[in-house]
């Protein structure tokens, strides 16, 4: 598959993508089901990229990413709830896996069914995040999805290198499979932690955002190829790296973040869609290698089914099992059972098990062949079992997981007065460090500056800082009144129409030969600032609007 088939798949996955969002429905498997369809068009090229470039190029961004926006704080609070989800799960679903398909079917050797048992253990959190922040699922439940993302993907793929060394004959640093492993965890640890301190210094003292941006771009990569030239988990080290950045990523600029958000989010999307489409693309060609290895095509269906059906009921019976430990007591730290989700949301978090990015990306990251040059044992049928599972996730839980949801109305009551109270913290802590800076300039005035002119200029801040205070305390409570809500809504509405038409005016005077471009574009700087600025005002009203229900409209 040469780079002229891949940015046409690309292409092709954003024009789907957009197609897909526009009509509410799941793009990911859309976008399979459209790939599987067109590869079945004759003439088709077969997709194959090297396992390395899938490992090593695509993944690397998409956990960094991911890392970047989660909280540390977050991740320590719920770190035992995390822990049991995204290691402990993550080890039973995949030998639970191994020893079923290892007895199911022939062609597999126990490594091989281990690799299957890798490959689709980690569930992809994007889909149920998105659904359960749409629809007010409780923040708790919501972090302790997205780091069980993050530590699942990390758990799987090491135990995946580990499985696949053992399976292809590949030398390791040492004969011990569970030694290999610690050392692979702790090896990523400490190379992602170094790398992103030495960013993180570098990056401090450069004061150039394209510069910065740029750096934060390359350090996935580098902590990947790193731990892994070292025989360390290079999944472990990126996660470990968007971690620190993520959690010093205050320290930044304004551009900075600006910037850095932006890339991601449009990296990530693309590289997600890209996923997808690949493993859709794959299809018609893993049936052929079926067929070409001599094993029956509803054989293989049938094997997938059963896998299946497995991995769906294995996440419930592990959740209810923890849940049961700590209800009755059966816990060794005090105060743990207060700590635990409701029953509800434990309904919620077992059925949020869908398979995603690195299931698919695994799947395709398998050797072609062993060290000795013979065919990889299985290959074939692992793609097709993970691509059944994977679509079978996201058909059967992805679909239904939205009414789930609603039918048990997980939302916690006192969720929006605890964020409340938070946000009224923020701005006292605000208010009280910013009268606090003026009281020193005007303790310690800059020379040469005249007194009276001081007090003018130091008055006009305060006032601009308790106006911008003053319209977010109004804009929360407007949100919780219904015509004050309506009355906000038509504020945004309209200042950013006005932007809108103001910027058009530029342009148009631009076009008629009245404005030089070179000022027009300074001048649409400004109002691009201000215009963000009011869309992002918007979006987070829909999406309050959106997680109280009906009633704020």
């Amino acid at each position: 598959m040469n780079f002229t088939w891949i940015l046409l798949v690309v292409i092709a996955a954003i024009a789907v993508t957009g197609l897909a969002n526009r009509r509410n429905l799941q793009a990911p498997l859309v976008l399979v089901a459209v790939g599987s369809v067109a590869s079945f068009i004759p003439g088709m090229p077969r997709p194959e990229l090297d396992p390395h470039v899938i490992l090593g190029v695509v993944l690397p961004p998409l956990l960094y990413s991911a890392a970047l926006k989660f909280s540390v704080a977050t991740f320590k609070r719920n770190l035992a709830a995390i822990l049991r989800l995204g290691v402990a799960m993550v080890l039973v679903t995949a030998f639970v896996v191994a020893f079923f398909a290892e007895w199911m079917v022939p062609e597999f050797t126990i490594g091989a069914a281990l690799v299957l048992g890798a490959v689709i253990a980690p569930t992809d959190a994007v889909s149920a995040v998105a659904v359960g922040q749409k629809l007010g699922l409780p923040k708790r439940v919501i972090a302790i999805l997205t780091g069980e993302g993050l530590v699942n993907d990390a758990t799987a793929l090491t135990l995946f290198t580990v499985a696949v060394a053992a399976v292809t004959g590949t030398r390791i640093a040492t004969d011990s499979p569970l030694l290999f492993f610690a050392y692979e965890v702790v090896g990523g640890v400490v190379i992602g932690l170094v790398l992103a301190f030495i960013v993180k210094f570098v990056r401090a003292r450069m004061y150039d955002s394209p510069l910065e941006t740029g750096l934060g771009l390359v350090l996935p990569f580098a902590a990947y190829l790193a731990a892994e030239e070292l025989h360390a988990s290079g999944v472990l080290a990126v996660v470990v790296a968007g971690l620190v950045i993520g959690h010093y990523s205050t320290d930044a600029s304004i551009m900075t973040r600006l910037q850095e958000r932006s890339v991601w989010s449009s990296l990530d999307t693309l590289l997600e869609m890209f996923v997808f489409a690949y493993m859709g693309l794959q299809l018609s060609f893993v049936i052929d290698d079926v067929v070409n290895d001599g094993l029956p095509v509803v054989n293989v269906i049938l094997y997938g089914l059963a896998v299946l059906a497995v991995v769906i009921v294995i996440r419930p019976l592990w959740l209810f099992l923890s849940y049961s430990r700590v209800r009755f007591g059966m816990t060794l730290l005090r105060g743990q059972r207060e700590k635990q989700l409701t029953w509800k949301q434990n309904v919620v978090v077992s059925w949020a098990g869908m398979r995603g990015v690195v299931t698919l990306a695994a799947a395709g990251g398998i050797p072609f062949a062993l060290s000795s040059g013979e065919p990889f044992p299985g290959r074939g049928v692992i793609q097709a079992i993970a691509f059944i599972v994977a679509v079978g996730t996201l058909l059967l839980q992805g679909s239904t997981l939205p009414f789930l949801i609603r039918r048990l109305d997980v939302a916690d009551p006192y969720e929006q007065l605890r964020t409340q109270e938070q946000m009224e913290l923020a701005r006292t802590i605000s208010r009280q460090a910013g009268e606090k800076a003026l009281a020193d300039v005007v303790a310690s005035p800059p020379p040469g500056v005249d007194v009276a002119e001081l007090q003018a200029i130091v008055e006009r801040v305060r006032r601009s800082m308790q106006a911008r205070l003053q319209v977010q305390e109004t804009d929360e409570n407007n949100d919780r009144d219904t015509a004050m809500w309506n009355a906000g809504a038509l504020f945004d509405k309209f200042r950013h129409q006005s932007l809108r038409t103001q910027r058009m005016a530029l342009i148009a005077a631009r076009d008629d030969g009245d404005l030089d471009d070179e000022v027009l574009r300074t001048v649409l700087e400004s109002l691009d600032l201000e215009e963000a600025a009011a869309e992002e005002r918007v979006r987070r009203r829909r999406a309050r609007a959106a997680a109280g229900g009906d009633d704020a409209v």
